[in-house]
């Protein structure tokens, strides 16, 4: 017995010292090295943080740019996709109402062209992106609601496509906060 407990109890003290002390450091060391520190990064407008530039914010009102539906709804304590897969009778009929309402507040879309991304969550439920495809197709929807010229709106969108850091290694994306910022920062609001 005295030869299984004393290896036992020498590896429990090893494995607390590496994943209790050892393994936080680093991870603490490595997140000094990120943009804040590690705390996250704040988008602020006319001199308030208004959100976080990596996590996805709920924006339904027909004047903004709508985000990527989520499961959790936009929860950061507790981020998950929906688990259903896309077979799921009661998921289809949520994105096929997603399309339906989309469709409705954006007429010059042909139903075959509405973005994935607009009509299902994301797996984390808190992606703060759009596709550019997903951000064009809602640019003469805002337009209008703001009474702002198309291209106006379209170059706004346009400036803030994000390429990817390494060319082929990721798509391009828009972050949703950062444009309805800018968007509101256009029309004067």
């Amino acid at each position: 017995m005295k030869q299984n407990l004393l290896p036992a109890l020498r590896l429990t003290l090893v494995l607390l010292v590496v994943c209790c002390l050892i393994y936080p450091v680093l991870v603490w060391a490595g997140a000094q090295l990120a943009p804040a520190a590690g705390q996250g990064v704040t988008v602020r407008h006319r001199g308030r943080v208004v959100g976080y530039a990596n996590v996805g914010q709920k924006f339904d009102q027909p004047r903004y740019f709508n985000s990527r539906p989520s499961a959790v709804d936009y929860n950061a304590a507790g981020s998950a996709g929906s688990n259903k897969g896309p077979t799921n009778p009661a998921y289809l009929a949520e994105v096929h109402t997603r399309v339906e309402a989309f469709l409705q507040q954006n007429p010059t879309v042909a139903p075959g062209q509405v973005p994935a991304e607009l009509v299902t969550a994301s797996g984390s439920g808190l992606d703060p992106h759009l596709s550019p495809a997903g951000a064009y197709a809602q640019v003469e929807r805002v337009a209008r609601l703001r009474h702002l010229p198309v291209a106006r709106v379209r170059a706004l969108v346009a400036a803030h496509v994000e390429e990817p850091l390494i060319v082929f290694f990721g798509p391009a994306k828009v972050n949703v906060l950062a444009l309805n910022v800018a968007l509101d920062e256009l029309s004067g609001q």
